[in-house]
């Protein structure tokens, strides 16, 4: 008998887009990347107005496109990437422009409602999408899930917490699930009174006790207004009723969330507190791949503990509950409100506990018409920010 050597069948790289890739979940996504360089090609690179480190990840990566977003940078970007041979662009369109480029996979990162259009495109294209801004499910759900259906995309949640409900979710028996429940760290602020929450400093809030994120979300993660927008986003991801949603407060951030069934199963995934985890299961999906993460290690850990939020101490919470329960473009005055109320507080224009306050008195102030479209979203978004503005 001759013995023959087992040789892995060849792989055809993966081409992969990154939309904002020089923020955490960008950057963490390109050391992935790095990690697997045979598996990957990497078409476009997009950031808002990091030049330097978006020049330096499109040189190792070696990306056919990199876009700036801020159009007064596009000079500084050619000159970082002269004699590269990598495509320059900048500007608002060019950012749709890299989504449209062909690719298998896009992650979506662009934070915030400036990541909606160029999301939009690549859906629309019918790739795979790793979702990670949240906003664009929160201010165009019903616009999205309506295109991701004619276009055939699909999408993968890469948020901590939508990725576990995805990896124990089973789509063949959806209507076997009694609930889904979404856990929250609880923030900074857990066990603070609430009187002293109104001094609290942009550099405490920012001071995650378990994640490395952005101020943005860090923010929102310190008024959980993060696990209402997350509320939102569950809602259009997995076939569940709004009342089928909840949110339970676990302060160690193993248990990423968990899925409730009608026999009295309760299938929940368990990691270390990395994004490296859940953005790798998108990027690999179908497959697995190795990720760097560090590994859990329940004996260590020892306890693990679970609380009901307080609605009081962090109204935003039930504003994002409100918001979904009223449908229409609710969600995205709330949103809308909420980026302008927190870059007030990053500012130091407000305090902290303002920052609900004023989104409460826009969602009050502001009529919410039923989206027909992209246009539809911007217009609300707009006005939103507007009557924001001048509260903050």
């Amino acid at each position: 008998m001759t013995l023959q050597r087992i040789t892995k069948p060849e792989v055809t790289p993966k081409r992969v887009t990154i939309l904002g890739s020089t923020g955490s979940i960008g950057a963490n996504t390109v050391e992935l990347i790095v990690e697997n360089p045979e598996a990957y090609v990497v078409e476009a690179l997009t950031a808002k107005t990091n030049v330097l480190l978006l020049a330096e990840q499109a040189r190792k990566l070696n990306a056919r496109l990199a876009v700036i977003g801020d159009s007064d940078l596009y000079g500084d970007l050619k000159v970082a990437l002269a004699g590269s041979g990598i495509e320059v662009a900048a500007g608002k369109a060019a950012l749709v422009d890299a989504a449209t480029r062909p690719s298998d996979w896009v992650m979506a990162a662009i934070v915030g409602a400036a990541g909606l259009a160029p999301t939009l495109a690549a859906i629309r294209r019918g790739c795979t999408v790793g979702l990670a801004n949240k906003e664009c499910l929160v201010c165009a759900g019903d616009v999205m899930v309506e295109e991701v259906q004619k276009s055939g995309a699909t999408l993968l949640p890469v948020d901590s917490e939508h990725n576990a409900i995805f990896q124990v979710f089973d789509m063949d028996q959806s209507a076997a699930v009694e609930k889904i429940t979404l856990t929250a760290s609880g923030g900074p602020f857990r066990e603070m009174n609430y009187q002293s929450m109104a001094k609290v400093t942009p550099e405490q809030a920012v001071a995650h006790p378990n994640w490395d994120m952005g101020a943005k979300i860090s923010v929102d993660s310190a008024t959980m207004m993060n696990k209402g927008l997350e509320l939102i986003e569950a809602y259009y991801l997995f076939p569940v009723e709004k009342d089928q949603i909840d949110i339970l407060v676990h302060p160690q951030s193993i248990i990423h969330s968990m899925v409730s069934y009608i026999d009295g199963s309760v299938l929940a995934q368990l990691g270390a507190p990395d994004m490296r985890t859940p953005i790798a299961h998108t990027l690999g999906w179908p497959e697995r791949i190795s990720a760097p993460s560090p590994r859990l290690d329940l004996g260590a850990i020892g306890e693990l503990t679970f609380e009901a939020p307080d609605l009081k101490r962090f109204p935003a919470l039930q504003l994002a509950r409100q918001s979904l329960q009223s449908g229409g473009s609710t969600p995205t005055i709330l949103n809308a409100a909420n980026e302008v109320a927190v870059a007030g507080f990053l500012g130091g224009k407000i305090d902290f506990l303002n920052i609900s306050r004023v989104v409460e008195k826009t969602l009050e102030h502001l009529a919410a018409p039923e989206l027909r479209g992209l246009e539809d979203v911007f217009e609300v978004d707009a006005a939103a920010r507007r009557h924001a503005a001048e509260l903050v």
